[in-house]
């Protein structure tokens, strides 16, 4: 189908008005200076319904969850029931201030302080604040921590913080941030952090680890237990990246396995999928000998259970940002786990990996597997055999988008070649996954018999594909009167 391409200008006609102003009923004011003018700026002429059409038309293009699946590995882009986003839009949660005083604002910090719990039960850690707003930012928060505790006990030596090639990008900025110098341990043959270079890694000046679990590769690090306590050994603290607890919830509680402090990314795993650069939620959670360090503020109870208030660690690192979190992400959380409940928090991570686990046995064979061995939440495909025909990864993933289906995360993690990051998640349906795999399988027999097929796509998309070098080279655009440049 050959969508429509008209833009704005282009349906202008001279003369025509989408309102009618009224008469000014006060004094004519002096106009401004003719030379501010900008006589290259045209505006469109449009009436009413043609505005409303436009912008309608426009709102049906975008891409969401809530139209079809996003299997945007990494991301966690589940369907978000919708009976959270009533509940953080109750008056008196939207519309509370967030310099409202402490008398007035009980039953929001009621909410934060169960929420707070709900989360060191579900990390096993002692204590948490919802101050950090985003995964980076609770990261930040971490090691930040991590620096403090040891500079506290005069450790001024300990600076490097180990991360493993497979992790977030975000993992070295943030440890960089913090002052820290970073240093990569390898992954081994089975996708796991090698643990005799993490060994032989440790010394001294160690400060920490930084470890994602489950990994950026959708793998379980089957010697976790061994690596925290080498750091451990070494005088270290580890630091868990709980962006992928998807595939943890109600299976295994991160302080039971080593981690010294670890981030939560709500707007992933529990309901508010992350889109447009936000909205965000990102907690920390530490073990007790960390909770003084926690930024500020956090929720406590009075001793006497008469009420709640806005407290500072005793070592806190201070506030990380404005206010106390970002409080409509946290409403959506705390109604997602009370809505769910222990039983349904563990479903949803049988679920997401039940459901990444049949993508890799559907689609063994047809695609290289980054290692072949069961996975957790997400599966990491390779698009090395298909490179052969001279198709790439990112070729394939364009041409998902002619089948409907938003392209999953390309070429992360780095280690692997041709590299395609799926997360399904817990919410999709098998007939949903069905269809997304036939079209891979689909693909690849386009990449064998017309290459040119998918070197050139997407081809129904409203725009096309992208001069990626100029793009990058010139990113500008403007309007030029008859088209874009």
């Amino acid at each position: 189908m050959t969508l429509d391409r008209k833009l704005l200008m282009e349906r202008s006609v001279p003369g025509r008005r989408a309102l009618q102003i009224p008469n000014s009923d006060v004094p004519l004011q002096p106009m401004p200076s003719l030379d501010l003018l900008r006589e290259d700026l045209e505006l469109p002429e449009l009436s009413q319904p043609e505005v409303v059409r436009y912008f309608t038309r426009l709102s049906q293009l975008n891409y969401s969850v809530d139209t079809n699946f996003y299997p945007l590995g990494s991301c966690t882009m589940k369907y978000n029931p919708k009976i959270n986003d009533q509940v953080a839009s109750i008056p008196g949660m939207a519309a509370l201030h967030p310099l409202a005083p402490t008398k007035s604002s009980q039953g929001a910090l009621n909410l934060l302080y169960r929420l707070q719990g709900y989360l060191t039960e579900i990390t096993g850690m002692a204590g948490v604040s919802l101050a950090p707003i985003a995964g980076a930012h609770a990261e930040l928060s971490g090691v930040l921590m991590i620096r403090a505790f040891h500079e506290e006990r005069g450790d001024h030596h300990k600076r490097t913080m180990l991360i493993p090639d497979s992790a977030h990008g975000t993992n070295p900025a943030s440890a960089a941030m913090a002052g820290f110098q970073v240093a990569s341990i390898p992954s081994d043959a089975r996708g796991n952090m090698d643990l005799a270079s993490l060994k032989s890694a440790v010394g001294r000046d160690l400060a920490g680890l930084m470890l994602t679990l489950p990994s950026t590769l959708g793998l379980f690090e089957t010697d976790i237990l061994e690596i925290c306590k080498t750091v451990h050994e070494a005088g270290g603290l580890v630091y868990g990246d709980g962006a992928n607890m998807n595939a943890l919830l109600g299976q295994t509680k991160l302080g039971a396995l080593g981690f010294d402090v670890v981030h939560l990314n709500l707007h992933k795993t529990f309901s508010t999928p992350h889109g447009g650069g936000g909205p965000g939620a990102g907690p920390v959670c530490a073990v007790e000998k960390l909770m003084p360090y926690l930024p500020a503020p956090v929720v406590i109870e009075a001793q006497d259970g008469a009420g709640y208030s806005l407290g500072r660690p005793k070592n806190s690192i201070g506030k990380v940002g404005a206010f106390h979190g970002n409080f409509g992400v946290l409403v959506r959380a705390y109604a997602y786990i009370r809505a769910l409940g222990g039983a349904g928090l563990r479903a949803v991570s049988e679920d997401a990996v039940l459901n990444a686990n049949y993508l890799l046995a559907r689609l063994k064979g047809t695609y290289d597997l980054a290692y072949d061995r069961l996975c957790m939440h997400e599966v990491v495909i390779s698009a090395r055999r298909q490179k052969n025909y001279g198709v790439k990864g990112l070729d394939i993933a364009k041409r998902l988008l002619d089948y409907g289906f938003h392209a999953p995360t390309m070429y992360f993690p780095l280690i692997v070649d041709e590299a395609l990051m799926i997360e399904p998640t817990e919410t999709e349906s098998k007939e949903t996954l069905d269809s997304f795999i036939e079209a891979l399988l689909t693909i690849d027999q386009e990449a064998e018999k017309n290459p040119e097929l998918l070197q050139h796509a997407p081809h129904t998309t409203p725009v096309s594909r992208m001069d990626e070098a100029r793009a990058a080279r010139k990113p500008d655009l403007r309007w030029n009167g008859g088209g874009v440049d």
